[in-house]
């Protein structure tokens, strides 16, 4: 193996989701395995990789206009080597058009493993190196991981989607959906735990269909059953749940576990029955509300979040007033909301009755409006109320104050030694505000 000087540098520019953070980690472990060094400055590393996302058009604008920048300063800084992968790079279409702004290597989602190698190769040749799987492989286990220290990570449990949502790329970018043996996720969550992490959050593109394509007979309740048991272990979470996949058996598991977190992120996307068919997301209003009545009646205390977009192709007026309603009916305790984006090779990119940008973000506005407003209501119910939290560290808006959320995944703010960072305490809540709740301790530690 080709080991570069060692003080040569990278830093990775992450967009996008928690499976794009995650597949940062593993960027930065196998650079830190060939000797490389982080550099927290991009403008000073020797190599700067685009690690991307395609979800939104809006997202790939910026790795664009933040690719812009760095082509500028490749010519000041000609060693300078730039790295380009994600899902934006998966895109045909993407690749002609980077190859041409200044980037060195092009890489996919299927093989990031193989950037050490593809850093070589050019280094050697002095040559664009452009290598893209349109196919996924094996599951790869054993990869190095890089994580920044902290309390919480992030474990992929699955790749890949199978759903084909008609506005959706992910299924084009991440292929088909491939499980973990439960024996490698569990390998990585005591290792997480022994290395003094708290919370774990299990990643899919949809974790209520984990198991498709292993031997043995496993859904994602048996691995929440098992992942429960971990010692050292304060916290599970997991993301993302689809609502045609989401079991009885799921539930009662989530309402049974002692460390499974009361929060579940079920996106509804939709509260037309027309448009949720024009998407293909396979589930009706009707079937939601049962699964929300499910989920209230057997887990206390539940948090239910979701994603919802407006603006979908062909959605009228009528169709965004059952939006609205659904979202009255559900309470959902946070939400995030989006304008349909095109998204070029998706079937709905081909429909002919587009909604137009000024009416989309009308929608928005009155969508985000009612949002925010049953929000602050619910959190206003905690106020007198004891949360168990986990502190996570310094507030970010207040540096004389601690952050640390609460099992329904809600911030609270409280003042509080910093001794106090990476335990579980109580907090009463004094406030509840539209984003975040206010507290003061009333012991120091559980």
């Amino acid at each position: 193996m080709n080991y570069p000087n060692p003080n040569y540098s990278y830093h990775i520019l992450t967009y996008g989701c928690q499976m794009n953070v995650r597949d940062s980690e593993i960027i930065s472990g196998l650079l830190v395995q060939k000797g490389y060094f982080e550099q927290p400055d991009a403008e000073k590393a020797d190599l700067v990789i685009f690690n991307t996302c395609s979800v939104r058009h809006s997202a790939e604008n910026k790795v664009y206009s933040k690719l812009g920048e760095y082509t500028k300063l490749k010519k000041s800084n000609p060693d300078m080597i730039v790295a380009f992968g994600g899902c934006m790079a998966q895109l045909p279409d993407v690749i002609k058009k980077v190859k041409k702004l200044g980037v060195d290597i092009v890489f996919g989602t299927h093989n990031l493993h193989e950037i050490p190698r593809l850093i070589d190769e050019f280094r050697e040749t002095n040559k664009k190196v452009v290598k893209v799987w349109q196919q996924h492989g094996e599951v790869i286990e054993d990869l190095p991981s890089h994580r920044k220290a902290g309390l919480s990570a992030f474990v992929n449990i699955m790749y890949g989607c199978n759903n084909f949502c008609s506005y959706c790329i992910v299924p084009y970018t991440r292929g088909r959906e491939r499980s973990r043996h439960p024996r490698d996720i569990m390998a990585e969550v005591e290792q997480l735990a022994a290395s003094g992490f708290k919370e774990v959050t299990f990643l899919g593109q949809n974790v209520n269909s984990f198991g498709k394509g292993l031997s043995d007979e496993y859904d994602f309740a048996d691995l929440l059953m098992l992942a429960d048991k971990a010692a050292g272990l304060d916290r599970i979470r997991f993301m993302t749940s689809h609502p045609k996949d989401m079991s009885d058996k799921l539930i009662d598991t989530i309402a049974n576990g002692e460390k499974l977190c009361e929060h579940i992120h079920v996106p509804l996307q939709a509260g037309s029955n027309r448009v949720l068919q024009r998407m293909n997301r396979g589930y009706t209003r009707e079937h939601y509300l049962e699964l929300v009545g499910k989920m209230r009646d057997r887990i206390p205390g539940v948090a239910i979040t979701s994603d919802l977009i407006v603006g979908f192709p062909g959605e009228t007026e009528d169709d965004f007033e059952e939006t609205l309603d659904m979202v009255e009916k559900v309470s959902f305790d946070a939400a995030f909301t989006f304008l349909y984006s095109i998204r070029s090779g998706t079937k709905a990119a081909g429909l002919d009755d587009q909604i137009d940008l000024a009416a989309k973000k009308n929608r928005l506005l009155r969508l985000n409006e009612l949002q925010y407003s049953i929000a602050a209501e619910l959190n206003r119910t905690l106020e007198g109320t004891i949360q168990e939290v986990l502190v996570e560290g310094p507030s970010k808006t207040d540096e004389g104050k601690l952050t640390a959320r609460t099992r329904s995944n809600r911030i609270v703010i409280f003042s509080g030694p910093g001794d106090l960072i990476g335990k579980l305490i109580n907090v009463k809540i004094i406030k509840g505000k539209t984003f975040s709740l206010f507290g003061e301790t009333v012991q120091d530690t559980l």
